[in-house]
């Protein structure tokens, strides 16, 4: 698979870190770049919004968009390749902001829902510290294993999970599933919910802003 094409944003000279921020299914590297000048940060950051691939969905009648991995509710597991092979792109991402200069330590990998199912299966299991995890209105692929394949490294990883109560694409069941899990692996969760459906609201952003600051203070 070709190397992901990204749309790059820096608040301001001399990065102190990166995020790498994966969008949800059938969206591209635009959707979230509006949010970032609505983030009063207090350290500049470098964003970076990779596309996913254009393929078949078969829970959309085999369309194709962008998506990160195939979704077929009558098989579950279909997507399990399509997810690693996905991660295994962002993680090349990773590694071409350490030739940058960025250390691993100076990385949040989020992502909205299709997005954030990618940021949380590579962070858990990348071998390096990262600074944070960013997973938004999604939730953890194959739950009941991730025991079995997270990181040493990622076990004090601090993780931002968000929801909405109303959401009708990913139940809040769903993630609070994931939260769960990860507690029980002794993960830091920071928790939200919102009274919206699948989507992003103002509060949201705004609790965003606040952890992406304590998080790089």
């Amino acid at each position: 698979m070709p190397d992901l094409d990204c749309i790059v944003i820096e608040t301001g000279d001399n990065p102190q870190g990166t995020v790498i921020w994966m969008h949800g299914l059938g969206a591209d590297a635009h959707d979230f770049e509006p949010i970032v000048p609505m983030l009063q940060l207090n350290q500049s950051l470098r964003f970076v919004f990779p596309n996913a691939p254009v393929r078949p969905v078969t829970i959309n009648g085999g369309m194709e968009m962008r998506a990160w991995y195939d979704i077929d509710l009558s098989n579950p597991t279909v997507g399990t390749d399509d997810i690693r092979e996905s991660a295994e792109d962002v993680r090349a991402l990773i590694t071409a902001e350490l030739r940058s200069g960025m250390r691993s330590s100076q990385i949040v990998l989020a992502g909205f829902s299709q997005g954030g199912v990618i940021a949380t299966y590579l962070g858990l299991r990348y071998d390096e510290r990262l600074r944070g995890i960013m997973a938004l209105s999604t939730y953890l692929h194959d739950h009941e294993h991730v025991a079995e394949e997270v990181s040493f490294a990622s076990i004090d990883v601090p993780i931002f999970m968000a929801h909405g109560i109303q959401d009708p694409m990913i139940p809040i069941t769903r993630a609070i599933t994931a939260r769960e899990t990860l507690l029980g692996l002794n993960y830091q969760v920071e928790w939200h919910e919102y009274g919206m459906g699948h989507q992003v609201c103002p509060q949201e952003i705004s609790d965003i802003e606040q952890w992406l600051n304590r998080i790089y203070a």
